[in-house]
């Protein structure tokens, strides 16, 4: 199968990317977006984001060959049934949640004669938006695929194809286990950021100006991350609850132990522990997934 057009359904971060990542890698294939806001769909025509911007989400994947919702993951079901009037018989329907089993059964559910091959770059940034989008977002960054049970080989083989053109690698793997490593990846290191954010705030004895003023790279890290768009990270939560459930309650436990031992004054434990997870910080970049440099690479400042 040739994926010779593409249409995107939502402009922000994600969906602008895909849409300047096509139009650089795979200048041949035809692009057309929608975004149910108005004024993004004004800002997505300025920026050129897609070839064609429709006013209507079924204007937008006529004659598309690939589907890609890039909403979230609350409303696929309704993105969904509002493009199924004009979906060809072929086309793939694909997404970019973060959450595998309940995106399926939400696309699954509102279109039940189509092609629903889910999938997720694991790519993105604080920032939100029409704006925010970039071509280069999806380099080197993982995409899982998670193809249903008895998904066409050739039409997995075609979206694999396509994310590995934008310069994403590509694992495929099932829904289940994707939500269960990305709870712990990226899930729970969300709502600890979220979290300690807002803890800090609500701190009587510290003022919100000594947190902004005096945060230590840590503080400054989870702040970026508790920046991300809170409407996406809301339904990530609430349709990865099981997952985000069992990786919450094995890390307080863990977060037990470590209270245990800096109340038991227990400095062998809290070494052993740390020099532990030094290893997974360096396993990161030596696959080429962060920055080696000092400081995450950061200008210096001082």
């Amino acid at each position: 199968m040739t994926i010779e057009r593409v249409a995107i359904i939502g402009l922000g971060l994600l969906g602008g990317s895909i849409g300047l990542a096509v139009q650089k890698h795979l200048p041949g294939v035809a692009t057309a977006g929608y975004d149910a806001d108005p004024d993004v769909r004004a800002r997505a025509r300025e920026r050129g984001l897609t070839a064609v911007v429709a006013d209507r989400p079924v204007e937008a994947v006529e004659k598309a060959d690939l589907v890609i919702l890039c909403v979230p993951v609350g409303a696929m079901g309704e993105a969904a049934r509002a493009i199924a009037p004009a979906l060809g018989e072929d086309t793939i329907v694909s997404d970019v949640g973060s959450s595998k089993e309940s995106t399926y059964s939400a696309l699954s559910e509102a279109l039940p004669h189509h092609h629903v091959i889910p999938a997720h770059p694991v790519a993105g940034t604080e920032e939100s938006g029409p704006d925010a989008g970039f071509a280069s977002l999806f380099h080197r960054r993982w995409c899982i695929v998670t193809p249903p049970e008895g998904a066409d080989p050739a039409k997995v083989a075609a979206l694999v194809t396509f994310w590995e053109d934008l310069g994403a690698l590509v694992e495929t793997m099932d829904a289940g286990h994707h939500d269960r490593v990305l709870a712990v990846t990226s899930h729970i290191p969300h709502l600890i950021a979220y979290t300690i954010v807002g803890t800090a705030s609500d701190l009587e004895q510290v003022t919100r100006s000594e947190v902004i003023k005096f945060s230590a790279g840590g503080f400054r890290d989870f702040t970026r991350i508790a920046a991300s768009d809170p409407t996406m990270w809301r339904d990530v939560f609430l349709n990865n609850r099981e997952a985000v459930l069992e990786m919450l309650d094995r890390f307080l436990t863990d977060l037990a132990l470590m209270r245990e031992a800096i109340r038991a004054e227990d400095g062998e434990t809290m070494f052993d522990w740390f020099t532990r997870t030094r290893a997974i910080r360096r396993g990161i970049v030596a696959i080429g997934q962060d920055d080696a440099r000092p400081d995450f690479g950061r200008k210096d400042h001082d």
